[in-house]
């Protein structure tokens, strides 16, 4: 895990950095999806810990989920251990906050919009394209309106666009903007909201306001993942996208 993801804790433990990362687009495949489970898991046993910054190493918070895990023999597996991941994220009760800087794509805007709060440095941009490649994002479907409203969630998830972090700002997907690092902010924030509070009381509230979501996500997406493997990758079109992305090639649509 530990070249993966790294965790720097804070102020005696009430604050962990944690970076992710072991590529240039810190790519989330299964194996740092299973690492950052773990971090998680870790961070809701860690009884003085109040608040996460959640970051990705380098010039980019990600690029995205791997799209070869996205292939018909692997898709299963992989977003089984992404709804695991999101799940591990809420259970840990602890107050989350993405730090973004370069791009933020695909699965990382999923997790970043799963954290509480997403600071931003100006160049950041954000984007949900998976439907570029001939298909869709199933926790980005529950957590994108939720987050931003419904008109907003739908032209992220249904036209794939790409964002500036201004224009995120004013969908509310991104809660500040900062010329610094966002990481810094992030931090900042926690401490100026957090130092004086308690801890155990902190992660009741947390897990008061994140009810709904966590029922949301317990119960509306495994419906959603179906819907993703029994009709979507049925289809021609789902496979030529992935296939013409990895191939490097446009994809040639039949439209069934």
């Amino acid at each position: 895990m530990a070249d993966l993801v790294r965790v720097t804790p804070l102020d005696d433990g009430a604050f962990w950095r944690v970076t992710f990362g072991a590529s240039k687009g810190n790519i989330i495949d299964r194996a740092m999806m299973a690492a950052l489970s773990r971090v998680f898991a870790e961070a809701r046993a860690a009884a003085g810990l109040k608040a996460i910054c959640l970051e990705g190493a380098g010039g980019h918070f990600s690029f995205g989920a791997s799209v070869q895990e996205h292939l018909p023999d692997q898709v299963r597996a992989m977003l089984a251990e992404l709804r695991q991941l999101v799940l591990d994220m809420i259970d840990s009760r602890i107050v989350i906050l993405a730090a973004v800087k370069g791009q933020c794509l695909g699965g990382g805007l999923e997790l970043a919009s799963v954290c509480h709060r997403v600071f931003a440095s100006a160049e950041a941009k954000f984007g949900q394209p998976e439907i570029a490649l001939g298909v869709f994002a199933p926790i980005a479907s529950i957590v994108l309106p939720a987050r931003v409203g419904r008109a907003h969630g739908e032209d992220l998830c249904l036209t794939g666009r790409v964002v500036t972090a201004a224009e995120a700002k004013q969908m509310g997907l991104v809660d500040d903007v900062t010329e610094g690092d966002p990481g810094d902010a992030a931090l900042a924030w926690a401490r100026a909201h957090f130092a004086t509070r308690s801890a155990a009381s902190l992660r009741i509230a947390v897990q008061a306001v994140r009810a709904d979501l966590a029922a949301r996500i317990r119960t509306e997406l495994p419906v959603l993942e179906a819907m993703y493997l029994d009709e979507l990758m049925a289809t021609h079109d789902a496979n030529e996208g992935l296939r013409a992305f990895l191939e490097k090639r446009p994809p040639v649509w039949r439209h069934a």
